[in-house]
Order: C-alpha cells, then sequence, then structure tokens
C-alpha cells in the first residue's frame, strides 16, 4: 500500500520562509515524479510544483515562480518544497501527491496517491 506523508507546515509572517517534507512508501520512489499542490478555503485544489524521477526537470505555477524551489532525494522517498518569501495569499492546505508515471505533470488527474496535507499559513 503507498502512503504519503506531508510535513513542516505551521504558521509564518509574510516574508518568511517555510521548508515542506514528504516521504513516500509503497512503490519505488524514484520511478515516479511528485508533485506539490495547494487548496485554500473554499477553493480548488491547484498545482504548485512538480518534478520529475531523477529531479533533472521541475515546472512551478506562475504565481510561485521564483520563491519556491521543489528538490527530491531518491536515497531517502523524500520530495521537498522550499517557500521564500511567503505572502498572505498563499495560505492554504499543501497536498503532496505522487505521479502514475516518471514524468513531470502539472495534471492532478496524473497523480494517482495523496497525502492528507499540511497547513501553511502566513500572516500579513
Amino acid at each position: 500500500q503507498v502512503q504519503v506523508v506531508e510535513s513542516g507546515g505551521g504558521l509564518v509572517q509574510a516574508g518568511g520562509s517555510l521548508r515542506l517534507s514528504c516521504t513516500a512508501s509503497g512503490r519505488t520512489f524514484s520511478s515516479y515524479a511528485m508533485g506539490w499542490f495547494r487548496q485554500a478555503p473554499g477553493q480548488e485544489r491547484d498545482f504548485v510544483a512538480t518534478i520529475n524521477w531523477s529531479g533533472s526537470n521541475t515546472y512551478y505555477a506562475a504565481s510561485v515562480k521564483g520563491r519556491f524551489t521543489i528538490s527530491r532525494d531518491n536515497a531517502k522517498n523524500t520530495v521537498s518544497l522550499q517557500m521564500d518569501s511567503l505572502k498572505p495569499e498563499d495560505t492554504a492546505v499543501y497536498y503532496c501527491a505522487t505521479a502514475r508515471s516518471t514524468i513531470a505533470t502539472t495534471q492532478k488527474v496524473s497523480y494517482d496517491y495523496w497525502g492528507q496535507g499540511t497547513q501553511v499559513t502566513v500572516s500579513s
């Protein structure tokens, strides 16, 4: 059974930083792309960042490009999201997910296993 677990959320002031981590078990981690999504209250779950199986390709939502960095460590079955210059509009529950293939993708339907989410709150 595949399990995806996020950690690292919390409360931070605008302009601050947080680092989210995600571990996935139950499948060969290095064989799948990974992604981060977020969902604010009353909103759809939106794409944030994705990374391919090797870490050589990454893509970001326009709203976070230049501020967020996704990375992975296949030896530790971990993917991370470094979030800098945080804004109040970044407040959301952040979800980690495993893709169905090795290819980085922005499409929610291309992900099959999801974590429970971790809350990120940015105060102004």
